[in-house]
């Protein structure tokens, strides 16, 4: 079975959002992770429907996860103990 596609909504400047996305780069996470720059109007659309206020967020198909460490915390579970 197929793990689900995680969604990293994200801003270029955003310095947490930079440490979020080098997370995703520096540990080959790239087929797992959807990058979602906020700059699109479609994109931001979908940040606001799933309840985000906080960058960057991870959405994992059920929870979205904000700011920095959160984001960080749940990339961790996926890369150290498989879990989706």
């Amino acid at each position: 079975m197929d793990s689900p596609l995680l969604e990293l909504f994200h801003r270029i400047a955003d310095p947490p959002s930079a440490a979020a996305r080098r997370y995703v780069v520096d540990h080959a996470l790239e087929d797992r992770v959807r990058f979602r720059n906020l700059t699109y109007p479609e994109v931001e659309a979908d940040f606001h429907r799933l309840g985000g206020t906080t960058t960057p967020a991870l959405w994992d198909g059920t929870h979205l996860h904000q700011g920095a460490e959160a984001v960080v915390a749940r990339l961790q579970a996926v890369v150290n103990l498989g879990r989706d």
